[in-house]
Parts: C-alpha cells; structure tokens; sequence
C-alpha cells in the first residue's frame, strides 16, 4: 500500500495574511483578509522566503531527476545534486525520497482538477468543461514532466498513489459526476456518461504531454508553440463538447485550421 496523501507533503509558508504554496515551481498567492492581523516582520519574511525558495528548487529537482530515472532509480542525493543544494536540506524539507515523490505526484493532481473545485449544479456546463480542457492542455505544455510522472507510476500498478486513489481521488470523481448528471437532468447537455467523460478529458488532454515525442515527430516539430497549444485546445473543445450537445462558448468558437504538411 503507498502512503496516504494526508500527511503534509509539499512546502506551504503560512500567516495570518497569507498562504504560498509551491506548484510546479510556480508561486500562487491567495490573500486571506483577517481583521486585525499583525504586519509581517522583515526577519520572518526573509526566512520565508528562503524556504519557500528552497523548496521550490527541491521539487523542481526531483521532478525532472523522477521523469528521467523513474522513481527506483533516483536517489536523494541525485536529487540534491540537481538541486545544487545539501543533501540534508532534502531531507529538512521532505524526510524522504517518498514523501518528496509524493509531493510531486500531489501538486500535478492539484493542478489539474483544481478547474472543477467549485463547480455547481447552477454553471453553464460548456464554460466549466471548455475552462476544464483548456486548463488542462496548457499543463501538458508547460509541464509534462508532472504527467509523464503520473503515467509511470499508474503503469506499474500506483505504488504510491492507491490510497489516494481509491479514498480521496474516487470520491472527488463522485462528486463532479453528481454535478454534471444534474447537468443533463436538467437538460443542460447530451445524456452521456459522467464518468467516462471525467476520463476522456483526463486521457485526450495528458496525451500531448506523455507522448510528445510521438505527437511532435509525426507533426515534424521540435516543441510545441503556443498557437499549436491553442489549436489543440480548441480541436478537444470542439469534439468533447459537440459530443456532449453543447457548443463551445462564442468567444472560443473554434477556427478552420491549415493543416499540418509533414515530409515522408
């Protein structure tokens, strides 16, 4: 059985005014409004912002030395290495090689259904599933170490990630399939299966990260640009949606695309 996702996996420096947590080495500020609350003093921030440094560094790290050796062959120290940090900072941060494995699993799982968090009975279904896919490409290029990760670690059989799986991840799938069978209860959209299209936007949207290399060397690319990106998206909104009896909102109506000329 892997280790359950509910003890503290990922680095999140907190005040009264303000949670930092780290994502895919991106900083997303939340400010939280407190009457009353006292003024950081300078000593605290700096040391904060040291930490926060740091672990961002130590993840940023660990996620690229994971996608290239897998979880079996990469050590701490390879992870330090990388990081161009002491070893024992790693373990300050993380105490092992699991936990820091599972904080990388955590923040890409984080980040990709953190689209539907809030969606309600009472939102039109074509902008959530539309925001859905967008978000959702635009991980797959600017981070598909995070997916490659994921996609390892589903293939031999989840190690580390049943627990969460089977207890938190089922039951947030539970949850958002309750929404969208409102959807179409209400007559909102197509009668389709909940689930299935939970998995279908997973599985079409991670596929231009795990087989990049598949995808760009048939497109005869190097990397993906951001008009492919956007190309992309808008292709998976248009068949996801039509399929679902929905029309993609008016401001992303999908446009006639050239289509790409590959030498054989």
């Amino acid at each position: 059985m892997g280790k359950s996702f509910k003890q503290p996996l990922f680095f999140a420096a907190s005040t009264k005014s303000c949670i930092i947590t780290v994502i895919f080495g991106t900083h997303y500020r939340k400010e939280l409004h407190h009457q009353g609350a006292p003024e950081l003093t300078t000593k605290k921030y700096k040391t904060g912002k040291i930490r926060e440094r740091n672990s961002e560094q130590i993840l940023q790290a660990a996620e690229q030395e994971f996608v290239l050796n897998g979880y079996k062959g990469t050590s701490m120290q390879s992870i330090a290495d990388r990081a161009q940090l002491p070893k024992a900072n790693i373990h300050y941060y993380f105490k092992n090689k699991s936990n820091l494995y599972i904080a990388v699993l955590e923040n890409i799982t984080t980040a990709w259904n953190e689209v539907l968090e809030d969606m309600t009975e009472d939102m039109d279904p074509a902008v959530v599933l539309s925001s859905f896919i967008d978000a959702k490409v635009r991980l797959s290029y600017t981070n598909p170490n995070g997916s490659k990760i994921f996609a390892m670690e589903i293939i031999q059989g989840a190690p580390h990630l049943r627990e969460h799986i089977s207890g938190e991840l089922r039951q947030w799938v539970k949850e958002k399939t309750h929404v969208i069978q409102s959807w179409i209860d209400q007559g909102k959209m197509r009668p389709v299966d909940p689930m299935h299209l939970i998995f279908l936007i997973w599985s079409s949207t991670q596929h231009y990260a795990d087989f990049d290399t598949q995808v760009l060397e048939i497109m005869n690319c190097r990397e993906y640009e951001e008009q492919e990106v956007q190309r992309i998206s808008r292709f998976l909104k248009d068949m996801i949606l039509t399929g679902c009896g929905l029309e993609v909102p008016a401001e992303e109506v999908p446009e006639v695309a050239e289509a790409h000329t590959t030498e054989v």
